[in-house]
C-alpha cells in the first residue's frame, strides 16, 4: 500500500484531504482528523471521482 499524500489542490495550510492510493481503490482523510478514520473507495469509485474533478476544472 502506497504512503498517504496531500492532495494537489491542497494549500500550504493543514486544512486539507490526504489520498492512499491501493490496488483496490483509494482512501481519503482529513489531516486535521486522523484519528477519526478514513473513507475507503473502491477503484470504479475513485476513478469516478477524480474524472468528475478533472471534468469540473477545465
Amino acid at each position: 500500500m502506497s504512503d498517504w499524500h496531500k492532495s494537489s489542490y491542497s494549500g500550504g495550510t493543514n486544512e486539507c484531504v490526504e489520498v492512499r492510493e491501493h490496488s483496490t481503490g483509494a482512501d481519503v482523510r482529513d489531516t486535521q482528523n486522523r484519528r477519526s478514520g478514513h473513507l475507503t473507495f473502491s477503484g470504479p469509485e475513485w476513478h469516478a471521482f477524480v474524472d468528475t474533478l478533472h471534468s469540473a476544472s477545465e
